[in-house]
């Protein structure tokens, strides 16, 4: 503390209650092509409900994603989504464009912050309006308004008067500076039935919004037709004025009318989903490489790859697993097989023969063989499973669900409990499995380090198997126990942070241990790990290590195992034979 002057008294505090905090175990990550909504952009979705209104509904190249994340959803509420879109092509590809009102100069904007950096100005030349996001969704909007000195029989034959409660006329706020008929009334309108299922519905309504650019309402409130329809639609984004006046500012202005006009119809949007690379994909799971910007544990490969076929290959889960579950140190990529390797093929044999493939191909054999990852873990089926917005039935890669079973175990248990088994494994909405492994199979299967998925009579559909895919006998060859350690490094790391910049003496090693230790009994209590010991003194920490400002801890941890393997050994004796006699 700071040496006094003169007689007095200096009340200071000291806070020794720093803690190992608690995080977050639950929260998943997913990068996949979707028909609508935001591009580029890492938003957070909590329900099916709000997958379907962000990113609309599934379709034929978009199911595999869409379902993936939905049923991730059936077990959690948190999962970080990013739309996957294709903008760069040869002449002879398509590109994900926005529907516009001016289709022979369309544009592609894919989240606002694209928007507000090159199209906030009107400096597009598109039209009035274009479709919010880039798709051919967009195609089925329609944009009508009617505007102040619309007089009372052009007003009333507008196809949409109906919806408004009066004609848009001059606002209080543009009357009192000396302004006139600056108010309108603007529609959004479901041309073609694509959003809703039902052509010319109403999807958005904007009365008495103001064509000047300063307009206030009675509370305040920005009133400006281009802010009111750009930060509230989910449809459409305002790209020019209908005239020059429209977005002066209200003083003395006479805003130009033109009546009411039936609408406009927004063309030119166009879906490239199926043209999205690998490199594509690629380029939007890197949004997820940085853990302290996005805090996520589990990460969804959905397929593997782009619906497109030329997306082929595994590129997609070497990039996810080496770039972001072994780079960020904090979370596991979850990934099945791809379609192709167990869907329609021939028999079960098969399906196990391509998905060990597949396995060898992520981690190598021979000569290129590694000893594996115990940040991936490998499920080995796909569902086949009811599409209710189609009313089709789809097959769905199960990674999904085998991260949302670990969801489901931090929420029944703690994510040092395996997620599989009967207790927690159970898988929902299953019609049926791709194919159904034999014991033997199942066998093969583990060996490699692929998790089997297998339906049991009576018992519904279970992940078997707990493996990470660490190939060498190792603790970390289980998913509890990987996920364990993220727990452990994860929290310890946070609260070693408030011991940087401080002495390395023994009052601040004593604070450590005092910190870890208890942490590490609650885990222990829990029936996390078996036994620990946190070593923090001058064994480790030597002249040598204090001298060049480094601080050093060593936390021994005996983790806790899963059962995998049960034997019950019955024994028959004579009716004679005492049991302490036979017994072990």
């Amino acid at each position: 503390m700071a040496f006094q002057l003169s007689p007095g008294v200096l009340v200071t505090e000291k806070d020794l209650t720093t803690i190992v905090p608690a995080v977050a175990t639950s929260a998943g990550g997913m990068a996949g092509t979707f028909a609508w909504g935001p591009a580029e952009e890492v938003l957070l979705i909590d329900t099916e409900n709000l997958l379907k209104s962000t990113f609309h509904e599934p379709d034929a190249n978009t199911y595999e994603w869409w379902f993936t994340a939905a049923n991730f959803l059936q077990y959690g509420n948190n999962l970080q989504v990013v739309r996957t879109i294709h903008e760069t092509a040869t002449a002879s590809e398509a590109i994900h464009k926005n529907a516009t009102t001016h289709a022979s100069n369309v544009v592609l904007i894919k989240n606002r912050t694209h928007y507000d950096a090159n199209y906030a100005t009107g400096q597009a030349n598109v039209g009035r309006w274009a479709a919010k996001y880039p798709g051919a969704l967009g195609n089925s909007l329609k944009v009508a308004f009617a505007d102040a000195g619309a007089n009372a029989s052009v007003y009333n034959a507008w196809t949409y008067a109906a919806n408004f409660d009066d004609r848009p006329a001059t606002s209080d706020y543009v009357s009192k500076r000396s302004g006139s008929l600056d108010e309108l009334h603007v529609i959004v309108i479901d041309e073609d039935g694509l959003f809703t299922g039902t052509a010319g519905t109403v999807l958005e309504r904007y009365p008495y919004v103001s064509k000047a650019s300063d307009a206030r309402k009675d509370n305040g409130e920005g009133n400006y037709y281009v802010d009111v329809i750009n930060n509230l639609s989910r449809y459409i984004y305002w790209m020019d004025h209908a005239h020059t006046s429209w977005g002066a500012a209200a003083g003395g202005t006479t805003f130009v009318s033109f009546g009411a006009q039936n609408g406009e119809s927004l063309t030119g949007g166009v879906d490239a989903n199926n043209q999205v690379t690998a490199g594509d994909l690629n380029t939007q799971i890197s949004k997820f490489a940085n853990a302290d910007e996005i805090d996520i544990q589990l990460f969804l490969a959905g397929p593997g790859r782009p619906h497109s076929a030329a997306a082929a290959g595994t590129t997609n889960i070497t990039h996810m697993i080496s770039n972001i579950s072994e780079g960020r140190k904090d979370c596991i990529v979850f990934l099945s097989p791809e379609y192709s390797d167990v869907v329609n093929v021939t028999d079960a044999a098969t399906a196990i023969t391509n998905t060990n493939s597949l396995r060898d191909s992520i981690i190598g054999t021979g000569t290129s063989y590694t000893n594996g990852t115990s940040y991936g873990v490998m499920d080995g089926n796909w569902k086949y499973q009811y599409d209710r917005y189609n009313d089709v039935f789809r097959w769905i890669p199960m990674n999904g669900d085998t991260a949302g079973l670990c969801v489901r175990t931090d929420n029944v248990a703690d994510p040092w409990f395996s997620p599989a088994g009967f207790n927690r494994g159970q898988v929902k909405n299953v019609i049926k499995l791709a194919y159904q492994p034999s014991k033997a199979q199942r066998d093969t299967l583990y060996k490699k380090s692929v998790n089997p998925v297998i339906t049991f009579a009576g018992e519904g559909t279970v992940l078997f198997g707990d493996k990470t895919m660490m190939a060498k006998p190792s603790a970390f060859d289980r998913i509890n126990v990987r996920r364990l350690f993220l727990v452990l490094e994860k929290s310890i790391a946070i609260a070693a942070k408030y011991s940087l910049f401080e002495f390395n003496d023994e009052f601040t090693r004593a604070q450590f241990r005092n910190m870890v230790e208890p942490f590490l009994r609650d885990i222990q209590s829990r029936r996390g790990i078996f036994d620990f010991k946190v070593v923090c003194d001058t064994s480790n920490n030597t002249p040598e290590v204090i001298d060049r400002n480094e601080f050093i801890a060593d936390i021994y941890v005996k983790p806790a195992r899963s059962i995998n393997y049960i034997f019950l050994n019955f024994v028959a004796t004579r009716t004679g034979v005492s049991f302490e006699e036979v017994g072990g």
